[in-house]
């Protein structure tokens, strides 16, 4: 029998940098990746400035800015003929004034890296995890597949989810989530930039039409473009063809035809069926869950691996030293999920908020053109207000500071 202090499952932000922190701390934890490498596409690729600054802690904010990025300063979103700066991270106090947009797998192959020069992390890729050892009503480990086809174990004194909001783990575990109404599901794609458009450089622009919302993101060489849908749309508007979505699109969007020719196949458009949904009880006995294992969000402002990187530095504090004298029991566990409820709870309400008040009566075609929603005529009024809302999503409530033993 293989076997662990900690064996965290799933290979994304709030896994790997659960691993760094928590080997760090010497505590031996292994983490299980079912992927050969961290290359998915439309992943969130994110980094707000309470990561960032979390990385200079950490003595990886030099690496990091090595990296290939863009710098998102300002979000904006135009409804009608009204456009309105939502958020402007240029106002919030710190260093890093913007969201950094990289790819995921630079970001985790940065931490895989740096955890990978602590003896006591182990990362093992090509490993899916299957299901859960248990005595007497106590996780006890995990049962897994590796590359080969070969079926294994790994007993642990603490089994984390970390495998997202299609969790596995958590479904194995028999913890359950309350789940949220959502009146969208979301089609990713990439548009080429062929001409300069001072407008989105730099920003996150969000455009409301007739029945349609699209959000684009400067990458530098291309938009990476969420298109929404009416929950449950996807087969019926592919029916339509895809002349008709280039078409509503470059509308929507003033792209003209050889932009959205980038769109030469439903092979370009990926869908996100959204979800959204809260664990009222994130762990038992021997099992956590964190990230979108624990709260699935929905996509609006981007703010899902943010909260899953800060679950990951209060567990770490609150856990290295139970963990280490061998002795991490519900309590401890209780304490993480006493910890992070707020700062979820809050996101989540506000993303619900912007569901009702926007983008449901966008998508049905009852969202007034020619006069705005109150929140937005207040935040035209008072500009003072956009650092409150860039603080909010860039940074955000309770946000979590590299624990002593991890700074390097």
């Amino acid at each position: 029998m293989e076997r662990t202090t900690c064996c965290v499952v799933g290979g994304g932000p709030a896994g790997m940098m659960l691993g760094l922190l928590l080997a760090r701390a010497g505590v031996e934890v292994t983490v299980l990746e079912k992927h050969g490498d961290f290359l998915r596409d439309f992943r969130g690729d994110t980094v707000h400035p309470s990561t960032l600054r979390l990385l200079d802690e950490l003595g990886l904010g030099r690496r990091f800015a090595e990296l290939p990025a863009r710098r998102l300063e300002e979000m904006r979103i135009q409804i009608g003929r009204h456009v309105v700066t939502m958020a402007d991270f240029r106002r919030i106090p710190g260093r890093h004034k913007y969201i950094a947009m990289v790819p995921q797998w630079d970001f985790l192959n940065l931490l895989a890296e740096a955890a990978g020069a602590e003896p006591a992390f182990t990362l093992r890729m090509r490993t899916a995890v299957t299901g859960l050892r248990g005595e007497r009503g106590r996780v006890t480990g995990v049962r897994y597949v590796d590359e080969d086809g070969s079926p294994g174990e790994i007993a642990a004194d603490l089994v984390v989810a970390c495998d997202g909001r299609d969790s596995l783990v958590r479904r194995e575990s028999g913890l359950r989530p309350d789940w949220f109404e959502v009146p969208m599901d979301v089609w990713n794609v990439r548009i080429p930039v062929r001409r300069a458009d001072s407008a989105r450089e730099g920003r996150v622009f969000a455009r409301v039409g007739d029945r349609q919302v699209a959000v684009t993101m400067d990458r530098g060489e291309y938009y990476q473009t969420s298109y929404l849908i009416p929950k449950g749309g996807d087969p019926e508007l592919r029916a339509r063809g895809l002349r008709s979505f280039r078409d509503r699109l470059g509308e929507l969007l003033d792209w003209d035809a050889e932009m959205t020719g980038a769109i030469t196949s439903w092979e370009d458009v990926r869908l996100l069926e959204v979800t959204m949904g809260r664990l009222p009880r994130w762990y038992r006995d021997g099992l956590l869950c964190i990230g979108d294992a624990a709260h699935i969000m929905s996509p609006v402002g981007g703010v899902g691996v943010n909260l899953a990187v800060q679950d990951a530095v209060a567990a770490a504090r609150i856990l290295a030293g139970p963990l280490r004298r061998g002795a991490v029991g519900p309590a401890d566990l209780a304490r993480v999920q006493k910890r992070r409820r707020l700062p979820v709870a809050v996101a989540q309400k506000a993303q619900l908020g912007e569901h009702e008040m926007l983008l449901r009566p966008a998508l049905e075609g009852t969202l007034g053109a020619d006069r705005l929603p109150v929140p937005f005529r207040v935040l035209r009024r008072l500009p003072v207000l956009r650092a409150v809302t860039a603080y909010l999503g860039g940074v955000g409530l309770r946000p979590e500071h590299a624990p002593a033993f991890a700074r390097r």
